[in-house]
């Protein structure tokens, strides 16, 4: 299944909620989050590991996520110096965590000279083992202003395309993801870009509500499968009013009306003064019965409400005075005014089956 949604880079387990795997499941899902990042190794180190207990922080938030739908991906940051080491460390922790996708952060080092070769070597060896894992490069939004970065090396073997847009000192986000993707799509291999939007503070600079959503306008504008935002740790100390515009909160639904009684949809049903809809109410085979005679059938019952409302009351406003009961029985009283006569004494009994009247006892008195 494709990435799809929003989602949000974790970088310190322990800035997010606390470092409670249900409190940040239950945010992230609160928040409709897709997909959480989590940060597991920088260079050939494991991060996200409790300095003091030594216990390893991130699989309890990856099964916390993924209990309730959410993909888990982890994000490395990687230098070049010791390439097959840094592979073998995101295998380890790929498959160690069972994650669902893997984002490589190759940021300045490998603009470095030589360190195509270095992306070559570590490409090859996370892919010898991560064969079908969905992967992604995650590094700078304008590759025209970093050439030296081997962007083919990388995107060759990756399905993803993560850049940071991240318009510090600016406020112009739409026309940045717009420049973004454009020269992406003059690279050669292009991948599906999914930008990440900054959700932190820098030298005096934040971006502001406005910005975030035009940020989802553009992606939204520019058909993008998914939005990214880096990092929840700050967003959540320094940014709060942010998450709220960020969450894809599903659309609640209306509470539903409680349905009526029948006592209620029988009155109802008699003011559209249409036959089929009371005998909707009755089973196929009801029993109606007064002092006068029985019917039973759909086809009787449809017959006589429809001479009712022609002949006996036409036009009449029918309402319910009171009823009682519960389970399978209903007593009601109700009245009835019509230019024909009205009714004011109106008394029944309704015997329920499965919700529907089975038998109804009627008696009232048509005064003029």
């Amino acid at each position: 299944m494709g990435l799809q949604g929003r989602g949000f880079f974790i970088w310190k387990v322990w800035d997010c909620g606390g470092g409670n795997a249900e409190r940040i499941a239950s945010a992230a899902q609160s928040a409709g989050l897709s997909h959480v990042l989590i940060k597991i190794a920088d260079g050939s180190h494991t991060v996200n590991i409790d300095k003091e207990t030594k216990i390893d922080l991130v699989p309890p938030v990856v099964a916390a996520l993924q209990a309730r739908g959410i993909q888990a991906w982890g994000w490395h940051y990687v230098y070049g110096d010791d390439p097959i080491g840094e592979a073998r460390v995101a295998v380890q922790r790929v498959q160690e965590l069972n994650l669902q996708g893997y984002v490589i952060d190759a940021e300045i080092q490998y603009k470095q000279p030589g360190r195509a070769a270095a992306a070559r070597r570590y490409m090859n060896e996370l892919r010898r083992s991560l064969t079908s894992l969905p992967i992604a490069l995650s590094s700078y939004r304008f590759p025209t202003y970093h050439p030296e970065l081997p962007w083919h090396d990388f995107l060759e073997q990756c399905d993803y395309n993560m850049p940071q847009v991240y318009w510090e000192k600016s406020h112009n986000p739409a026309d940045q993801l717009a420049r973004t993707v454009k020269e992406f799509q003059a690279l050669t291999p292009y991948r599906p870009v999914i930008p990440t939007g900054p959700t932190y503070k820098w030298d005096g600079w934040h971006p502001t509500d406005q910005d975030i959503k035009e940020f989802l306008q553009a992606a939204k504008k520019l058909h993008l499968p998914a939005v990214n935002f880096f990092s929840w740790d700050e967003c959540e100390r320094d940014l709060k009013n942010l998450w709220d515009l960020i969450a894809e909160k599903p659309p609640q639904k209306p509470p539903e009306e409680p349905t009526k009684d029948i006592p209620h949809q029988w009155i109802e049903a008699l003011n559209k003064h249409d036959p089929n809809a009371v005998v909707s109410l009755y089973q196929p085979n009801a029993v109606q019965i007064t002092a006068a005679r029985t019917i039973q059938g759909q086809a009787a019952l449809k017959a006589w409400y429809q001479d009712l409302f022609s002949k006996t009351l036409p036009d009449a406003k029918f309402s319910l005075t009171s009823f009682s009961g519960s389970g399978r029985t209903r007593h009601v009283t109700w009245g009835a005014r019509s230019a024909h006569g009205s009714i004011k004494n109106g008394k029944d009994t309704f015997g329920l089956l499965d919700g529907k009247i089975i038998y109804h006892y009627t008696t009232y008195t048509i005064s003029t």
